[in-house]
């Protein structure tokens, strides 16, 4: 068919109306950017189409579906709300609007770790929600995906994640039931098999919760880290051994290597904890680590390591007060007095109202026969308020080295009258000593 001139003249202005056809229905255009995975472009074409039709619920729908994958959750569970209020039970904005408040549930862990403040309105939709916050999410989550898996009773997607928004809201017993239909509808599902783990073990069902774990990682490698959860759950029940032997899968990790060499610390093998801890204290020299290290070491009594690692602990983290407490403690142990002094001064340095910090000083100043400078400690462990009756024991002793003998007695005698049969053995010298001070005294 041959085209005249006055036909083709009439092209511009169809090119033109097209275009502007086109343009004028943003719905038709958010579904192809949708299509296209251009989730930001598919927000603002369903803005203009929400604009345009207020009342449009499935233009509503799909802008809080491009939200959502556009990870704009706070945003994408207003507009579920808004299509619900339009379009009530409608199954497709139940299961989503479900399924996003599970993820605000997760979420909300991490804001209540991070102390973020909960904002004013729907704490669900507000994007920075506390930890009671999200459980009123999940809980609202389960109503939801409980009319959804009503709804679809044979599809396995809102039945599963019913059972997750079961599990969130700890309701262990009905989450074991809702992922045995899932599993029914699914029996390959990797997640759904996860889930049921998690449930069981949160019911004390550890060696069933293993069975299914194991089944998770066999259909799906991604889940292999469930097996770390259970190992939490074997170290729970108090069965070390088998904990041990899941973490064992898991050397590649220096967390699990760190965790691992720890636990047999814990139970009393030291010897078998250092090479993970070694590892971990290499991978990770951090205070915490370095100190595991040398415990572990001054267990296996290989002292002098013990003692490099402390010196590198206390190096990594200098004004760790407590660290330095406790170095301070193994090196008295040790007997090493005047590097025990030394640490118990620096503590006083960074905390000055430590009273443990001081009692350590003044008793390693004590067993150093520096008496001037341990009268001084105690002096100014005094001050600090409710002393114990060890302190006037001491001091006396500070004194009574020093042939002071007057306050010698006065001390002696201090501390005889608040310890009452508390410290039998320091009661004893304490008499013994207060007779021939006494006799000392009556010479002059």
């Amino acid at each position: 068919m041959a085209w005249d001139q006055k036909q083709w003249s009439y092209m511009p202005c169809v090119l033109i109306l097209a275009a502007l056809l086109w343009q004028a229905d943003p719905q038709a255009e958010g579904m192809r950017a949708l299509e296209a995975q251009q989730y930001p472009a598919a927000v603002e074409a369903f803005r203009r189409a929400v604009a345009a039709d207020e009342k449009n619920f499935a233009a509503r729908f799909h802008l809080a579906l491009a939200q959502s994958l556009a990870g704009d959750d706070a945003a994408a569970i207003e507009e579920y709300h808004k299509t619900l209020e339009l379009k009530p039970g409608l199954y497709e904005a139940e299961l989503n609007l479900g399924i996003v408040l599970l993820n605000q549930k997760q979420a909300s862990k991490e804001h209540a770790q991070n102390g973020s403040a909960v904002r004013s309105g729907n704490p669900c939709a507000s994007g920075q929600i506390g930890g009671a916050d999200g459980d009123l999410c999940a809980m609202e989550a389960v109503a939801l995906l409980r009319a959804a898996a009503a709804a679809k009773p044979e599809t396995f997607r809102p039945n599963y994640y019913y059972a997750e928004a079961l599990l969130a809201t700890s309701g262990w017993e009905a989450a074991l039931r809702q992922f045995d239909i899932a599993l029914r509808l699914d029996p390959k599902s990797a997640a759904a098999h996860s889930g049921m783990a998690r449930a069981l073990g949160a019911l004390g069902r550890v060696d069933e919760a293993e069975t299914h774990f194991r089944q998770a990682e066999k259909l799906d490698p991604a889940y292999r880290d469930g097996l770390l959860e259970l190992a939490s759950l074997r170290e729970k029940a108090k069965n070390y051994d088998a904990a041990i032997a899941i973490y064992q899968e898991f050397l590649d990790q220096v967390g699990v290597r760190e965790r691992l060499g720890q636990l047999y610390l814990e139970t009393g093998r030291p010897a078998e904890a250092i090479p993970h801890l070694e590892n971990a204290g290499k991978a990770s020299p951090s205070s915490a680590n370095l100190y595991a290290l040398g415990t572990a070491y001054l267990r296996a009594k290989e002292t002098q390591k013990a003692m490099a690692a402390f010196e590198q602990a206390i190096a990594a983290e200098p004004s760790n007060a407590d660290l330095g407490l406790s170095y301070a403690g193994l090196l008295r142990d040790q007997k090493n007095f005047a590097a025990a002094a030394k640490q118990y001064w620096r503590i006083t340095q960074l905390e000055p109202g430590s009273k443990a910090a001081w009692t350590g000083l003044a008793t390693m100043l004590l067993s150093l026969e520096n008496y001037a400078q341990a009268l001084a400690a105690f002096d100014r462990l005094e001050a600090l308020g409710d002393p114990s009756p060890g302190i006037y024991f001491f001091r006396a002793l500070a004194h009574d080295h020093g042939k002071q003998y007057q306050p010698a007695l006065e001390n002696y005698q201090r501390f005889l009258s608040l310890s009452q049969d508390k410290y039998p053995d320091e009661e004893f010298k304490a008499r013994q000593r207060i007779k021939v001070i006494q006799k000392e005294l009556s010479k002059r």
